[in-house]
């Protein structure tokens, strides 16, 4: 009896090994990677987002792009000063653990960015805008960044290529970069992630 009964368990467990190899086969049919378009504006409080609350202001714009993408309704602000903030975000380490501690010392690039991490997962990356770290942002395949705070009117872009005055209002501007890369620059058939940042 004990020997049926050993010899069923070893039937079980090796039927359950092999149940488990099968599970464990890589897919054919993978999900296709989503691409990612990430929107920030600076110093603009969810109180000023009538999505949240229509108490202050109406902004059907911000609204439609909440009803479509996600709306957070549960976050938390690790640092609210500009470049700390992107730091965090950029890092996923609060500002004691990344080194961005204030608007006026230079982003420590020894930090993994999950730009890169997703340009090694065969993302193509872009980020346009404003950044305010003092360097060049890390992960990027293709950047036009403000210098500090920038200015409003006919702003100066950091670039790859070096730097570059566009004339026009920064928003308009920002904007038309961003537009320009999504539906002329970018390779089509690949994910991307685009950061565009105001």
């Amino acid at each position: 009896m004990r020997k049926a009964i050993f010899i069923l368990t070893l039937i079980l467990f090796v039927s359950s090994c092999s149940k488990q190899q099968k599970n464990n086969k890589p897919k054919t049919d993978e999900q296709p990677k989503p691409n990612i378009v990430f929107i920030m504006s600076d110093d603009h409080a969810y109180q000023a987002i009538s999505a949240y609350s229509d108490k202050l202001i109406q902004t059907p714009n911000i609204d439609r792009i909440a009803n479509e993408g996600i709306l957070f309704n549960n976050a938390t602000v690790t640092n609210s000063i500009c470049a700390p903030s992107r730091a965090v975000i950029l890092t996923g380490k609060h500002s004691h653990l990344n080194g961005k501690i204030d608007n006026i010392s230079k982003f420590d690039t020894t930090n993994v960015t999950f730009p890169q991490l997703l340009q090694n997962a065969g993302y193509q990356t872009a980020m346009f805008g404003k950044l305010h770290f003092g360097n060049n942002p890390k992960g990027f395949d293709e950047f036009k960044i403000l210098p500090g705070q920038g200015s409003y009117y006919n702003p100066r872009f950091i670039s790859q290529q070096g730097d570059t005055t566009i004339n026009g209002y920064v928003t308009d501007i920002t904007t038309d970069l961003a537009l320009d890369w999504l539906q002329n620059r970018r390779v089509k058939d690949k994910p991307f992630l685009l950061m565009y940042l105001h």
